[in-house]
């Protein structure tokens, strides 16, 4: 596979990120619905295992080499990106249940704004000011912290998976400025190391049995192939061709397909708020895309 920067083509960008929000954005939908059958590290983990075992067949397939790149780095971005953040995001799925706490996993792009700011030097430009403003109040009104009347601990679960996707998205970044890397088999190695820890913990961690059925296998299927496999390296690309904090911020299409495509299939009306952040997000990314400034 080539990557969005070899293949040149401006809009490629544009096209990713749409399709990266839907399928991680319904994704949020089917996880909730899969978290009724299965524990949440034993769900991370199945997921993720598989997903990184796709990746390398089609390294394998495609007559790549298997061996890992920059063994270190890739194990650290692992355990920040894929067991951090997939084990806490899970968890607060469960704690948190259908309602505001999880969207506090969306905090991501504050926080990898902040680090990548002091570890990459990134600063934001401009006009890109107007596109970064949009989309983080669209944030705050989705959020609605002021309506949030849930545990401390599961919004620290929340804010907790946010920060280990901010520091994975960081040590992506310096991993791929300090040397040349193949994202295919990054990204699978990534998942798969990353999962290891998520495999153990769902050992021993007392956790109530996987309930298998027809309806879980297939949503575990799609989760594994398409939002994780398909996922991770659509991300992984968006990254290499963006700044940190831009790539961040250009994934929070994900709530707004993910509220959308709740509120569709379970009736609820939308709120005001819901109305209001969905447009200044919108707003934001459709100025994000024309500012755009290319990573070198």
């Amino acid at each position: 596979m080539t990557t969005l920067r070899t293949a040149g083509a401006r809009w490629l960008l544009p096209l990713a990120l749409l399709a990266l929000s839907v399928i991680w954005g319904y994704s949020w939908v089917l996880a909730k619905q899969a978290l009724v059958s299965a524990p949440p590290l034993a769900f991370a983990a199945e997921r993720c295992f598989a997903g990184g075992i796709a990746l390398l067949l089609v390294v394998t397939l495609t007559g790549q080499p298997l061996k890992i790149e920059a063994p270190g780095s890739t194990i650290l971005i692992g355990l920040f990106q894929v067991s951090g953040f997939m084990g806490l995001q899970n968890w607060a799925l469960t704690e948190g249940g259908p309602g505001k706490t999880a969207v506090l996993i969306f905090t991501m792009p504050l926080w990898t704004l902040l680090i990548a700011r002091i570890f990459l030097k990134e600063r934001i430009h401009g006009k890109q000011w107007l596109a970064a403003g949009s989309t983080l109040a669209g944030l705050i009104l989705i959020i609605a912290p002021w309506k949030i009347h849930t545990s401390i601990f599961s919004e620290i679960l929340g804010i907790g998976a946010a920060l280990c996707w901010a520091i994975g998205t960081v040590l992506v970044k310096r991993l791929r400025l300090r040397q040349p890397i193949n994202l295919l088999r990054m990204t699978g190695w990534q998942l798969l190391t990353g999962s290891l820890p998520l495999i153990l913990l769902a050992t021993c961690v007392p956790e109530r049995a996987t309930q298998w059925s027809l309806s879980y296998i297939s949503i575990l299927t799609f989760m594994t192939l398409i939002s994780t496999a398909l996922g991770w390296w659509l991300w992984i690309n968006i990254l290499d061709r963006v700044p940190a904090w831009e790539a961040s911020l250009s994934v929070l299409g994900t709530p707004v397909v993910a509220i959308i495509s709740s509120r569709l299939l379970t009736s609820e009306p939308f709120d005001l708020y819901e109305i209001n952040g969905i447009l200044l997000i919108a707003s934001g990314l459709v100025l994000l895309s024309l500012f755009s400034r290319t990573s070198k």
